[in-house]
């Protein structure tokens, strides 16, 4: 398995959810997941280790702020969330750098997503999101929600979609 000795950071402000991913990540050798339940603790950890990824929580850890510096410092994110779960959150999560928007409901498919965002390029990344997912954000989202943007998705969709360099704080 492609997580086995792998370091990765999640960052959520509810227990339960850390739990849960430590309960999902439990079973393999040398994963080291560290946590945080805040900003701050996050941000430290960010700052003192080397990550293989990164899992954030968008609402009530500043997730954006903090994607702004797992991209910038080249780590591999993933965005898991539940009340910030929609068609904008989704669009800024990729054009910041995001290589996976979760909805906590599919939370028990995050080792399978941590290992796409290791082993893909952040492109083919996307697109493998995309082809999981698109439904759910369909049938979340509306049948139309991407009309207004279609040349953005289609980019997204398709693979073809690189973000541009993000300016960190």
């Amino acid at each position: 398995m492609s997580l086995n000795g792998k370091r990765i950071l999640a960052v959520d402000d509810e227990a339960d959810v850390l739990e849960t991913l430590e309960d999902l990540l439990d079973g393999y050798p040398g994963l080291i997941l560290d946590q945080a339940s805040d900003y701050e603790t996050g941000y430290h950890l960010l700052r003192s280790w080397t990550y293989d990824a990164v899992i954030l929580d968008i609402m009530g850890v500043r997730g954006f702020d903090l994607l702004n510096a797992a991209v910038h410092l080249g780590f591999p994110t993933v965005m898991l969330t539940a009340h910030a779960f929609s068609a904008e959150s989704l669009k800024r999560s990729i054009t910041m750098g995001a290589r996976a928007y979760i909805p906590k409901e599919q939370m028990a498919d995050v080792p399978e997503f941590l290992e796409d965002v290791i082993t893909l390029g952040h492109r083919s990344n996307l697109k493998k999101m995309f082809q999981r997912l698109g439904g759910l954000f369909n049938q979340r989202f509306g049948s139309r929600w991407m009309e207004d943007e279609k040349n953005f998705w289609d980019q997204v969709k398709s693979g073809e979609y690189l973000p541009k360099p993000v300016i960190f704080k």
